[in-house]
């Protein structure tokens, strides 16, 4: 059912005010994980708890994108949205500023992908690998030069 040519029809935008809607949509009632909205990198531990109620992450989000901030890639196939990918410069995620694990390696401008989200329908047909295909060119476009994942 799904054909290499599903994958090339696959489109790639950064998440804006402009199509805000379709990762609502994408994310559904739930913020995609149990109210995440892709703000447990972005927080302190308590606040990301916090968030979690009364759509506090969401509105969050919300407010990076109304900010113009770079803050995600979705991928669309014939306008519906199907997966996402967190793209942001590396210091907008709070969680690996202070990891060990992940700590930086050296002065570079590195941009970071923490997670994605791929539609449960659309799982286990290489939407993953395209998803990082749009991302890596979207990045080429925008004249960003190392991406960690």
């Amino acid at each position: 059912m799904y054909t290499q040519k599903f994958l090339q029809d696959l489109t790639f935008k950064a998440v804006s005010r402009n199509n805000w809607n379709k990762f609502t949509i994408l994310f559904g009632a739930k913020g995609a994980c149990g109210n995440c909205w892709c703000m447990y990198y972005r927080l302190s531990k308590i606040d990301f708890k916090e968030g979690k109620l009364n759509d506090g992450n969401k509105e969050a989000m919300y407010e990076l994108v109304k900010q113009n901030k770079s803050t995600s890639i979705i991928a669309s196939y014939q306008d519906v949205p199907i997966a996402w990918c967190a793209f942001a410069p590396r210091e907008d995620f709070d969680k690996l500023k202070k990891s060990r694990v992940h700590k930086p390696i050296d002065n570079e401008k590195v941009w970071s992908i923490p997670c994605t989200f791929i539609h449960k329908d659309f799982r286990r047909k290489g939407v993953s690998v395209a998803l990082l295909k749009g991302l890596i060119k979207y990045a080429a476009q925008n004249n960003i030069k190392i991406i960690e994942a």
